[in-house]
């Protein structure tokens, strides 16, 4: 059959996918976009939409028992797991049309929902079909990784690609791993009623700062999660209903018994059979190979999002595409910058970072400035009985903002002004100098930054220059 010619190929309709063709068929190119299995990938149908739908409903749940703060009588919910399920799918289905093959056709896009595979460095076949373009864009996501822990095959595990099939609660759902998806999962289910057990070879959320982690490993516990942190699971067994973790804590072999298993253990980048090497694309670590440009070491093809092995957030695939459209469109020598990139866990309290941590700032900047300030201390937070938490801000001696990290009501939110602080180069003195709404939480950011000030502005140096300057009336 002959080859289809074509502008661009993007392969993988998730969020940089979609970012690429939206850009593409709107700049006037030819683009064909092919996608395996669901439009809007990962996120819309398995990842950031409908776990935060399912957290959105544990949030109520817990406000409820939780009423008692402002007056009102707690009382305890009655959950419709059912109905909960079919909230969560129903925000998929809200947001969907916008991710639809049938929106992307009315831009002339020639969507073609088939798996990829590359037959030589400028074409790939897909449907029967043969594709040859100027320009490929591989934005193929990634995949949940099922650990190689003996007896796992046997038994009826979940991913979050079948998590949110569930209809009916667990009564006592087991998370092998504490990361973002594992400890956002787990509060959600025990907000919802039911009992949950998170287990994790190490510490939970161990790429956050462990000071603001605190905080959320202790309303975790607070919550009724058990979090079996720094053990190693040994082997798992049993069936639907009953399945149990055999696991060693401090040399003592131990078991928990549930009956749903979730596996939230990390995730690899879903590059299986797309004939990358008939198309000279290297790998690397699991990975597409990408240079600063997101470029391949094939010079018609980019790797944008999870696949090209960096951080696995749908707004870095978003970022990414950025990158690919200004190199691949408008000819801009754009390279991927990530020193000012956030992220968010979306417990109750969230947990936000931007920059660097105090840590690696240490490490690079040596002498640095740790500033804190607490959300007890913020009206508005005082005002909602909401004040768990605080904001860290990392800054150079001069001032010269490197990283901040909240942990609080809405840090997702609130991280954005720092997000904007580290990415331009900002000192500290700007947010102080910025006004700010009252009483909003957003205060906690100029609390931070006149926090950093006062000991110069309230010390003894001061005060004698104002006695000074008193003398002239």
């Amino acid at each position: 059959m002959a080859a289809e010619n074509f502008d661009i190929c993007v392969i993988g309709a998730g969020s940089g996918g979609l970012s690429v063709g939206y850009a593409a068929s709107h700049m006037g190119m030819k683009v064909a976009m092919i996608e395996a299995h669901k439009m809007g990938g990962d996120c819309l149908n398995f990842g950031c939409v409908p776990s935060k739908a399912l957290l959105a409903a544990g949030h109520a749940a817990q406000g409820m028992r939780d009423a008692g703060r402002f007056g009102i009588a707690p009382v305890e919910p009655q959950v419709d797991f059912a109905a909960v399920n079919a909230h969560v799918h129903g925000v998929i289905a809200t947001i969907e049309p916008h991710d639809s093959a049938a929106r992307y056709e009315g831009f002339g896009v020639d969507v073609i929902k088939a798996h990829a595979r590359f037959t030589g460095p400028d074409t790939v076949e897909a449907a029967g079909r043969t594709i040859r373009a100027r320009r490929f864009v591989v934005a193929t996501g990634s995949r949940a990784v099922l650990p190689p822990i003996p007896g796992l095959d046997g038994v009826p595990a979940m991913t979050n690609e079948t998590l949110f099939d569930l209809k009916q609660r667990p009564d006592h759902l087991l998370i092998i791993g504490g990361g973002p998806i594992g400890c956002e999962m787990a509060q959600a289910h025990r907000q919802l009623g039911a009992r949950v057990t998170v287990l994790d070879r190490g510490a939970i959320l161990p790429k956050d700062d462990p000071e603001l982690t605190e905080v959320v490993r202790a309303r975790l516990k607070a919550d009724g999660v058990v979090l079996l942190e720094k053990v190693a699971v040994q082997s798992v067994s049993g069936s639907a209903g009953a399945i149990t973790i055999a696991y060693e804590d401090g040399g003592q072999t131990r078991d928990v018994t549930g009956s749903h298993l979730l596996v939230a253990a990390g995730r690899r980048a879903a590059i299986d059979d797309l004939g990358l090497e008939a198309a000279g694309i290297e790998q690397s670590h699991g990975a597409i190979r990408v240079d600063d440009h997101l470029r391949t070491s094939n010079r018609r093809v980019y790797a944008i999002g999870d696949c090209a092995g960096s951080y696995q957030f749908t707004h870095l695939a978003s970022y990414h595409a950025g990158i690919v459209v200004r190199n691949m469109l408008l000819k801009i020598p754009a390279k991927v910058n990530l020193s000012a990139f956030p992220w968010v866990t979306y417990t109750q309290p969230e947990l936000a970072n931007v920059g660097l941590s105090e840590e690696q700032a240490r490490k690079e900047h040596g002498e640095i400035t740790v500033t804190r300030f607490p959300f007890h201390e913020v009206d508005r937070a005082i005002a909602e009985r909401d004040t768990e938490g605080l904001i860290k801000v990392i800054t150079t001696k001069k001032g010269k903002i490197l990283g901040a990290a909240i942990v609080g009501p809405r840090a997702g939110d609130l991280l954005q002004p720092w997000t904007l602080a580290v990415s331009q180069g900002l000192k500290i003195g700007a947010m102080a100098g910025a006004v700010s709404p009252y009483p909003s939480f957003v205060e906690i950011g100029k609390r931070a930054a006149g926090a950093y000030f006062s000991p110069k502005v309230f010390g003894p140096g001061m005060k004698r220059l104002v006695r000074f300057l008193s003398h002239f009336g």
